[in-house]
């Protein structure tokens, strides 16, 4: 028999289309993926801590913008992946870019829905995205650095991005627009860096 779906997943699913369409780089994606369905990740202790990392930095005068809760994007193969980020939380030494910082004491975040790994989408291409919610916090521009002594993470900020090139061009290289459009997120006490920074959270999966 046909069951519709229920209302709740249905609207979630809206939720995480909207998400994902309004953090596009290039217009031209949105006709470009189609969806399928999406899974609500609740996790009690990332939201709390998310929540508790807010309240930390607004404690330390953040401005209400600095606390302002976005949306970034990690792009995995198959649905093991996906789940495990969803019940471990994002790790440090999980990336393979280290242009914007050392991966071993921070992560490594897309910005755009739509860029999500250093190679283009060919046609047919699957996967699953985990959009996860975002403190950005202080936010360091730093440049690209494509030598072996990594950048550290900045004192007093909880954030890398790239230099913006107003527009990345569109002869710039896919590999090239995938990390200078990635958030290198950290977060370090007493010089050492959490294993887990606790201002991202994941939220769905789709």
């Amino acid at each position: 028999g046909f069951h519709p779906e229920s209302e709740e997943s249905s609207s979630l699913f809206q939720t995480a289309v909207s998400v994902l369409q309004s953090s596009y780089l290039d217009s031209t994606s949105q006709d470009g993926f189609q969806y399928s369905q999406a899974i609500l990740v609740e996790n009690d202790v990332f939201l709390s801590e998310l929540k508790a990392f807010a309240q930390a930095k607004e404690a330390a005068g953040y401005s209400q913008e600095e606390l302002e809760e976005t949306f970034a994007f990690l792009l995995f193969d198959n649905e093991e992946e996906a789940k495990e980020v969803c019940q471990t939380g994002l790790r440090v030494n999980s990336s393979s870019i280290s242009t914007l910082g050392d991966p071993a004491k921070g992560v490594y975040i897309s910005k755009y829905a739509d860029c999500l790994h250093p190679r283009p989408w060919y046609h047919g291409k699957s996967g699953y995205i985990v959009i996860c919610k975002l403190i950005k916090g202080k936010v360091k521009v730093v440049s690209e650095n494509y030598t072996t002594s990594y950048t550290h993470p900045s004192p007093g900020y909880d954030c890398h991005v790239a230099m913006s090139r107003n527009n990345i061009p569109s002869k710039t290289s896919h590999c090239q627009a995938f990390e200078q459009s990635q958030y290198y997120v950290y977060e370090v006490s007493d010089g050492s860096a959490a294993e887990r920074p606790r201002q991202i959270c994941p939220y769905i999966v789709i």
